[in-house]
């Protein structure tokens, strides 16, 4: 009896984004820290079905969506302040605290 070989297909590497400045995917901390819309654009094609969206800077209606993500995130971005050393958590410059200052928290 002849045996079947079966082919599989190759699977895909999957490449991570660039986590570096020089790539153009994130800020550097004294330009607010945070993704670019680049960076976002790139992390949304090596994970389809992401609902990764940058950050809320501008001027908000009161209850809009986009008030609502912001409100959100300085809530979750206290608590990582909160947790973080005291070094960072008094330092005006940490990434977490330019973040927090882009988003207008």
């Amino acid at each position: 009896m002849a045996r079947k070989t079966r082919i599989r297909p190759k699977k895909r590497k999957e490449t991570p984004i660039k986590t570096s400045v020089k790539s153009g995917n994130f800020r550097p901390t004294k330009s607010g820290a945070g993704m670019t819309r680049k960076g976002v654009a790139a992390y949304r094609r090596a994970n389809p079905g992401s609902k990764l969206k940058t950050a809320v800077t501008g001027k908000v209606k009161r209850g809009s969506k986009a008030a609502k993500r912001r409100k959100s995130y300085c809530a979750r971005s206290l608590g990582q302040l909160k947790r973080s050393s005291a070094k960072t958590r008094n330092d005006p410059n940490s990434r977490i605290r330019q973040a927090r200052r882009r988003w207008k928290c």
